[in-house]
């Protein structure tokens, strides 16, 4: 994990060791291993990540009805902690289990009260906006089909459940699906790439994210990453200290 006091200092391979001034998308230089945040640097910790042989797809609730929910209940202002502390709470609760359509009034009681996160009594954040969400979604789900499809049409029908942006669509899928095909783009993967200048400034989502993504896979293929490695090692670092690093330099 990236620390912001100490670099990781293990041995380079040598096919990670490029001459700086080299570029390895037009615009956008290939840097050095030390500097953070290039190309070299994410491209040497997913190399380091993937020599672990951790294949960076979270692992999977249990049913799909559990992964949307899952990933309903995250995204921006939400941290993993808190939406992995909400999602054993409605879990515990029986509101994935139940055959029957559960209230949005329901899911806002429960999520309104104190969480246990850490061993810490929490707040969630958005009890009112996502306890709608879920609800509508849990309900939609009763009567939608995703059989024989692929991963992208797979996203765009989870797409069009209420409140999923393409984002939480992509995420479900890669979770799900096991999908390299998608790339999950939150504030910290766009903070990322704005500094690298992979993505201009002034993007607007979710309109943009179609032309994000695919600006990202390429990043991926041109690194020699899955996208499935590269945005969770992203993601980790930026998270552990990275958006703070970058503050000054990207949007908010």
């Amino acid at each position: 994990m990236f620390d912001a006091k100490e670099k990781n200092s293990d041995v380079l391979s040598p096919a990670m060791v490029k001459v700086g001034g080299a570029h390895i998308l037009p615009g956008i230089p290939f840097g050095t291993v030390d500097q953070f945040f290039t190309p070299a640097y994410w491209q040497m910790r997913c190399t380091e990540g993937e020599a672990t042989g951790h294949g960076y797809f979270t692992d999977s609730c249990g049913s799909l009805l559990e992964e949307i929910g899952f990933c309903i209940l995250g995204g921006f202002g939400i941290t993993m902690e808190v939406n992995a502390a909400a999602f054993q709470l409605l879990r515990e609760n029986g509101v994935f289990d139940s055959s029957e359509r559960i209230s949005k009034e329901h899911l806002r009681d429960l999520l309104s009260g104190p969480i246990l996160v850490q061993g810490h009594e929490r707040r969630y954040r958005f009890p009112n906006q996502k306890a709608v969400r879920l609800s509508a979604s849990l309900e939609q789900l009763s009567s939608t089909k995703f059989d024989d499809l692929s991963d992208l049409d797979f996203r765009d029908k989870i797409s069009r459940l209420p409140g999923i942006g393409p984002k939480t669509a992509s995420w479900i899928t890669r979770n799900w699906r096991r999908s390299n095909e998608v790339a999950i783009l939150d504030i910290h993967i766009l903070r990322a790439c704005w500094y690298m200048g992979l993505f201009e400034f002034g993007i607007s989502l979710p309109r943009d994210y179609a032309r994000l993504e695919q600006r990202f896979l390429e990043f991926s293929s041109a690194l020699g990453n899955p996208p499935s490695v590269l945005d969770a090692i992203m993601w980790d670092d930026m998270r552990a200290g990275g958006s703070r690093l970058v503050r000054s330099h990207v949007p908010r």
